[in-house]
Order: C-alpha cells, then structure tokens, then sequence
C-alpha cells in the first residue's frame, strides 16, 4: 500500500521537532516576534499620534490664523501699528481676535533669586478674547477679563506655572514680574497650536502700559475666521494690519503646521519600518539557520521515517510545516507585543489607541510567508535524504 500523511497527522508531526527542543523554538519564535513587533507598534504608535493631532485640528479648527511682525526690507525686526489688533478685528470674515505683544520683561518665582535664571520665560501682554479665539482651557483660576487687566493680575503658561513650581491658585501666589509682585489668578492648559503661550506669564494691557511701558504694538495676533472665508481673510490680514507696509506682516495658520508634523512622522515610519522589516529578515535566517541544524541533527529520524515508508514529499512538509508554525507563533507573539506597546505609549501621552487591522493582518501573513521561505530549503535539503545515507550516521 501507499504511504499517505493525513492532514490530520501533519500536525503532530510537524511538531516533533519544535516540542523536542523548546529552547531553540522560543529563540526563533523571539526573533520573528521582535520584528512584526516593531512593525505593528511603529504603525500602532504612528496612527494613535495622527489621531490625537488631527483631533486637536477638528477641536480648534483649521479657521485660525496669525498676524505677526515680520522684517522690513533692510532685514531688520518690523513693528506692528497699535492699530493692528483693532483693524483686524474689524476684518470683513473675522469672527474674533486677540492681540498679545511680549515684553522685554522676566518671571520669577520670587525677588531673591537671580536675574539670569530667568527659566526661558517670557512676559505678554493680552487681551481678554484671547482664551476663546484660541479655544484654550484654564486647569486652575480664572482668565484675565476687563477688570482684572487693569490689576497686577498674570495667568501662567502651562509649563511657566510648573517653572515657579505653581500648582494651584487657591492660596493667591504671587510672581515676581519687573521688580514688582503680580498675583496668580489662573494657569491655562497646553496650547497646542500656540505653544509660545505655554512659557508665557500673560497680563492685561493697561497695567503693561502703567508699569513696563507699553505703547500698544502689537507682536502677534490670533484670529478666527469664518471657516468658508478663511482663505480670503488670510489674504485681507496683511493690509488690514498694516496698510502702509502689507508686506512686513507675516500671516499664516497655524494648524499647517499640525500636518507638517504629521508629514514628518510619515517620514519616519517609513525609516521605523524599514528597520522593523531588517529585523523581521534576520528573525527568517534565525529560523533557516535552527531547521538546517535540526535536519543534520535528525538525520537518523529522517531516515527511519523513509525506511518505514515515508516519501520525500511526507519529510519535505514535516519541516515545512515546523517552519511555518515558527513564522505564525512569532508573527502571533510580535501582534500582542506591538499592540501592547502601543497601547503603554498611547496611555502615557494620552492618545487614543489605534492599531490598524490591517497592519495586525499583514503582520501574520508576513510572518507565516517569512516562516514559509526560510523551511523551504531545510524541507528540501531533508526530502533529499535517501534513507541509507540518514540511517549511516546511527
């Protein structure tokens, strides 16, 4: 009769070899995990970013804008009109604004520590809108409003408050703000399209002008425009804020630079996965390397089985099979370590956890095929066996 290999019985004995030496199996089974592991975390990671910055774009929209000083034609520093702020409000398509101006002033958390420990902090002036044109939360205090800028009142940056080591607001802490204390009265969440704000102590204009001199040029102001027209509104900004001299006013918008950042780490990924898939390759000769060994190791097995009645075809899938188990336990083991690893870095930097199912998907598939190619010269080598020349070495 005909020796025959059930599918049943592949199986079983495709396994000898992996049950016989666990140790060899975990390490192979490792070096394939490494790479789709560091595939699908690089894709998982990658995405879960691009979700929370394209979430931040939905939240405060495409529709803000920014004016700023730019340079003159000698190159030198231009100045905003203090007509700027109110003219640009007055904009046909705007819907709101506020001006801010920095001030050649610094921060401290009390007037004995020493002026050059300034803590890369910086003094602005701003307006009451400034909070609901930038759709900015407060996560202590309350915001400068028309009474409070008249007062040495300041609301602290998100990093400036964790500079001076303030916390909270309750206990009215006090800054030290151009050789005169100011009183804390809030601390604003992160800005994310204008970080400048996050190192910012923010006080009202007409206590800058009392105090520190202020003429009322402006240094930038944001502006939220109509969403239909805000194409249109950037192009009007420039001499609206400026008549005399348009082209000395920068204008842009600052969620293009969300997607220049999101463009960059697309560069990335591609670099990340290019070392993902050199490590998913090394993972394959890993497992070429342990079914070579193991043929000239079971070489009396091999031999016994074609005695018995074994085909080379019947040899040929036992270790095609063993590599193939290899390459999908790796590819297995890779998913959840990717996946795991995604979720660990989504939570810390408060992502939404997104791993695409796709990229679970061709992660197995990649390692069964990578698992597939490197048995099938180990199957061939050992369907090649005859069976006196295996049973010599017993």
């Amino acid at each position: 009769m005909r020796s025959r290999l059930r599918p049943a019985d592949l199986l079983p004995v495709g396994t000898v070899g992996l049950r016989s030496r666990p140790g060899r199996t975990a390490l192979s089974v490792l070096g394939v995990a490494i790479g789709i592991a560091a595939m699908v975390a690089v894709l998982g990671v990658t995405r879960s970013s691009q979700a929370d910055v394209l979430a931040e774009i939905d939240r405060v929209g495409t529709n803000l804008l920014t004016v700023a000083n730019g340079k003159t034609t000698r190159g030198d520093e231009a100045e905003l009109p203090a007509t700027a702020g109110t003219a640009v409000a007055r904009t046909e398509g705007v819907s709101s604004s506020a001006a801010t101006a920095t001030l050649p002033v610094r921060v401290y958390r009390n007037d004995r520590i020493p002026s050059g420990r300034t803590g890369g902090l910086s003094v602005r002036v701003a307006e009451p809108a400034l909070l609901d044109t930038l759709d900015a939360t407060l996560t202590r205090g309350r915001f400068l409003d028309p009474a409070l800028v008249r007062y040495p009142a300041v609301v602290l940056g998100h990093y400036a408050a964790s500079v001076v080591g303030i916390r909270d607001v309750g206990g009215q802490p006090r800054v030290w703000l151009g050789e005169r204390w100011f009183t804390v009265v809030g601390v604003l969440a992160p800005v994310e399209l204008a970080p400048e704000l996050d190192a910012a102590a923010l006080i009202g204009a007409p206590v800058a002008a009392a105090d520190f001199g202020y003429r009322g040029h402006p240094t930038r102001i944001f502006v939220r425009a109509q969403t239909s027209r805000t194409t249109e509104v950037a192009g009007l900004l420039g001499r609206a804020a400026d008549p005399a001299h348009p082209e000395e006013v920068a204008v842009s918008r600052p969620s293009e630079a969300l997607t220049a950042r999101i463009e960059v780490a697309g560069g990335t990924t591609v670099l990340l996965l290019g070392l993902g898939a050199v490590a998913l390759l090394v993972g394959g000769i890993g497992i070429a390397n342990v079914l070579v060994i193991s043929v000239l190791e079971r070489r009396t097995e091999i031999g016994l089985r074609r005695a018995l009645g074994a085909t080379r075809g019947h040899v040929g899938a036992q270790f095609l099979t063993e590599s193939l188990l290899l390459g999908a336990g790796g590819g297995g083991a890779g998913v959840a370590l990717g996946t795991l690893i995604t979720f660990a870095m989504a939570s810390v930097r408060g992502w939404p956890t997104l791993v695409p199912a796709w990229a679970v998907g061709a992660g197995l598939a990649t390692a069964v095929l990578i698992g597939g190619c490197a048995g099938l010269y180990p199957a061939m080598r050992a369907a090649r066996l005859s069976p006196t020349e295996a049973l010599r070495t017993m």
